[in-house]
């Protein structure tokens, strides 16, 4: 087909008008919304190649599976847009596999990829294999979860149904330990549960933000963790599928040396299935109350706002970890002027690993997307004002917070979203050298599995740009 060239260009310049900036899914008015739920097991087979647990310690060797694994996931139609957002039963996964997986759903507005933080499932990071020097990645199992979470998205877009969305949210302080100081937590549950027709439960999805550790460094079972019970125990009451997500689990945030009890008032042991299982009914409980006392979800707008970003590898042993291939991911050269990275290359002398950030808004309902463990005090803008004299950046700016970056009314997060970069902490209250805060022998968990004192404002900042868009 022939066109002048004065056509061309106002034909360029209306196509221009209707595509998204930084990833961002335009409005449009006057759609029903439609809502789909699925769950695929992704449960590591045994006995071919030996199955490396994450999450503690290494050489930690699966001997059989307690409960399965699961990818739950929830596909969104409105506004003449679709997303999908799934959370799989793992300890994380690394940006450039969550690409992959988009790859296979090339008709999707937007995929979000995140994980419960698993500490009772298979090695996906590397992290947790023989020794602190080999890997613990079986790349037959990275090829099927790649692939079940493709299926896990078809899936529920084939469940999709028109519904109306409920949301409700409660402080559960008393199912979190925050193990460093300061304390701060964010502990309030975010449940938005879908009706259909006859008002029967399409699904309800879950924001949590905990480590799924409950079953502690010696088991060697497959488990859900305390996840697995919750959702059980949410689809029972309520009906559909439920799906959990992860949100603000640095500091951290855990449920060890919670003090939970029976039936019968006796505390249950941290390591323990009784307590786990206990935790996750708790957890569903809160889940239920809150959206009893709920109200309905404006439904006006589905959007989504993405950046891509580069975060430096200042942390020694994440570059070493890298150079023996413990780490597998695509390497850039780091500007810190421009803040953008070159590559991916190999032998960079700044390395960066590229990243993203998000938001998604379901009506008056905003998600920021966070790409690893951020500690609490960033989501809610409690960092210490008076840092320490003892940490490493006292005068250090605060970073903006994240909350403050989403402009609805009720607001919640995920993190490990397309990504795990590790801890997220504020850099006034980055405590590597001696002396320690908080009159600390030893320096704290979290620096030692961080990128770098840089990561949170980079992060917080990205989120804040993508807000005033």
């Amino acid at each position: 087909m022939r066109f002048s060239l004065p056509i061309a260009l106002v034909v360029l310049f209306l196509s221009s008008l209707l595509l998204p900036k930084n990833g961002m899914t335009e409005e449009k008015p006057g759609e029903e919304f439609q809502w789909g739920f699925a769950e695929v097991d992704i449960t590591p087979p045994l006995g071919k190649n030996p199955v490396y647990v994450a999450g503690f310690g290494h050489n930690r060797l699966a001997t059989g599976v307690h409960d399965p694994l699961l990818v739950r996931t929830v596909v969104i139609k409105g506004k003449g847009k679709k997303i999908a957002l799934a959370c799989a039963d793992l300890v994380g996964l690394f940006n450039h596999e969550v690409e992959k997986i988009r790859q296979g759903l090339p008709n999707f507005d937007y995929v979000l990829v995140s994980t419960t933080h698993n500490h009772e499932g298979p090695d996906t990071l590397g992290l947790w294999g023989k020794s602190q020097f080999q890997s613990g990645i079986d790349h037959a199992y990275m090829d099927l979860v790649r692939e079940k979470v493709i299926q896990s998205v078809q899936e529920a877009e084939k469940k999709c149904a028109p519904g109306t969305a409920k949301i409700g949210q409660v402080q559960l302080p008393e199912l979190l330990h925050d193990s460093r100081e300061p304390q701060i937590k964010l502990d309030t549950l975010t449940a938005l549960t879908i009706q259909g027709k006859n008002q029967q439960a399409l699904g309800t999805m879950v924001f949590w933000h905990c480590h799924p550790e409950t079953l502690a460094s010696e088991n060697k079972l497959i488990s859900s963790d305390f996840v697995g019970y919750a959702a059980k125990e949410i689809e029972k009451q309520i009906g559909g599928k439920s799906v959990l997500f992860t949100g603000a689990v640095g500091g951290l945030m855990t449920s060890l040396r919670v003090p939970i009890k029976d039936s019968k008032g006796e505390l249950l042991k941290d390591g323990s299935y009784e307590k786990t299982e206990r935790y996750g009914k708790l957890l569903a409980k809160g889940c239920v109350d809150s959206l009893k006392a709920g109200a309905k979800l404006n439904l006006s707008t589905l959007s989504v706002r993405a950046k891509k970003i580069y975060l430096p590898v200042d942390n020694p042993l994440y570059r070493l970890a890298g150079q023996l291939g413990v780490f597998k991911r695509p390497n850039y050269e780091f500007d810190a002027n421009t803040r953008e990275g070159t590559g991916p290359i190999e032998g960079a002398k700044n390395p960066a690993i590229q990243t993203e950030v998000a938001i998604v808004r379901i009506g008056d309902l905003s998600i920021a997307c966070i790409p690893g463990e951020i500690y609490p005090e960033l989501v809610l803008g409690k960092v210490v004002e008076k840092a320490e004299k003892e940490a490493d950046f006292p005068e250090a700016p605060i970073e903006p917070p994240v909350f403050h970056s989403l402009k609805t009314k009720y607001q919640t997060m995920v993190g490990l979203a397309n990504d795990e970069v590790g801890y997220i902490l504020p850099k006034r209250q980055w405590d590597e050298k001696k002396p320690f805060a908080y009159g600390r022998k030893t320096a704290p968990y979290g620096e030692v599995n961080s990128l770098g004192p840089e990561t949170a404002k980079l992060i917080c900042e990205s989120l804040q740009f993508l807000s005033k868009e």
